[in-house]
This record gives C-alpha cells, sequence and structure tokens, in this order.
C-alpha cells in the first residue's frame, strides 16, 4: 500500500505534448500500483464545457472575464473530481491547472497578483511539470484547427510566462522537444522520487 495519494499536474503551451504525457505517465503509474484518476482543465463542469464551446473558439470576452471562468471551473473541479479522488486514495494526474491561468492571461496583460487571488482557493499540488517545447515546434505539432490561444506570438508569451514559473519553483521543466518516450522516462523519473518521498 502507498502512503497517501498525490496531486500532480502537467502544465505547457499548445502542442507541447501534455496529454499523450499524462496517458503514459498514469499508464506507468498503475503497472506500479497507484490508484489514478485522470483529469484535465478546462473540466468537464458546465463551465468547463462552455469555456471549451465558446472562449477557446471565440475571442469575445476580456481575458479578466477568461480568467474569472476558467478559476470557477477549477473551483467545480476541485469540489466534484479532484479533491475526492485525494480523499478516497487515488493520486491525481491533471493535464493542465491553476498554472495556465497565470500564463496564458497572464500573457495576456492580466495582473499576476490578481489571478493569484482569485486562484488563491486552489491547493498547490504536490508536483507540478511544464513540459517545454519550442513556440514554433508547438504550434507546428497541432493538426486541428487551432483556437484563439494558439497562435505564435501568444505562445511566445505564455512561453514566457511558464519559464518565471519554473525560475520561482513552482514548476520542475521537461524539455519536450525529444522523442516522446525520452520525455516520458524524465517525467516518470520526477514523479516517482516525489512519491518516494525523503530516504
Amino acid at each position: 500500500m502507498h502512503p497517501r495519494a498525490f496531486f500532480i499536474v502537467l502544465e505547457g503551451g499548445d502542442g507541447a505534448g501534455k496529454t499523450i504525457q499524462a496517458k503514459l505517465l498514469c499508464l506507468a503509474l498503475r503497472r506500479r500500483g497507484y490508484k489514478i484518476h485522470a483529469t484535465a482543465e478546462p473540466s468537464k463542469s458546465d463551465v468547463g464545457r462552455l469555456i471549451r464551446r465558446s472562449v477557446l473558439q471565440k475571442r469575445e470576452i476580456s481575458p479578466e472575464s477568461e480568467a474569472l471562468l476558467f478559476a470557477a471551473d477549477r473551483f467545480l473541479h476541485l469540489e466534484s473530481e479532484i479533491r475526492p479522488a485525494l480523499s478516497a486514495g487515488r493520486t491525481v494526474v491533471c493535464d493542465r491547472y491553476m498554472y495556465a491561468s497565470f500564463a496564458y492571461q497572464g500573457a495576456r496583460g492580466v495582473d499576476r497578483e490578481w489571478l493569484r487571488a482569485i486562484n488563491r482557493f486552489a491547493e498547490k499540488p504536490d508536483l507540478a511539470i511544464y513540459l517545454d517545447v519550442p513556440s514554433n515546434v508547438s504550434l507546428r505539432r497541432i493538426r486541428r484547427k487551432k483556437s484563439v490561444m494558439e497562435t505564435f506570438g501568444l505562445q511566445e508569451q505564455v512561453r514566457e510566462e511558464y519559464t518565471k514559473l519554473v525560475e520561482s519553483g513552482e514548476l520542475v521543466a521537461v524539455d519536450s522537444n525529444r522523442p516522446i518516450q525520452k520525455v516520458a522516462g524524465d517525467i516518470l523519473a520526477l514523479v516517482t522520487d516525489r512519491l518516494r518521498g525523503p530516504e
């Protein structure tokens, strides 16, 4: 039996490989006996569906309004999925979390302290990993129709914001501009080290 559940977050710009890496991490942890709850933001809540359907496809609201919608979805996500899963002893692997708001809305000029204030209800994960990839590479990887968040200029600014979070120690960076399995190996090493805890 593992001593307690953990909360792990994967962050990164669009096309950084978060979704596939989250799936590979969940698979690897399940093989090691961990009970896993995989989730993502925007969540499956009504607010999350609104964000996916409207906000990401049409830029018709201010970045501050975007930030409030993402915060509302995050509150619901924590209440309905993340906290119950952790309480049940499951390790949560989340594809995006509050750092995405700091990076994306921060890149659009929203005050960083205000962003933190409206997300103060959100507890910090045990480990938050940032998958770093050059903006031109990430956009080249996106084959579907791009959302309003997926332009080169914005992605460059988003990368800068994520880098600040790495430098502050809130995120741990992994070079995602490499073969998928190499990236997955580095992520798993970071996670298993954190799960193991101090010797």
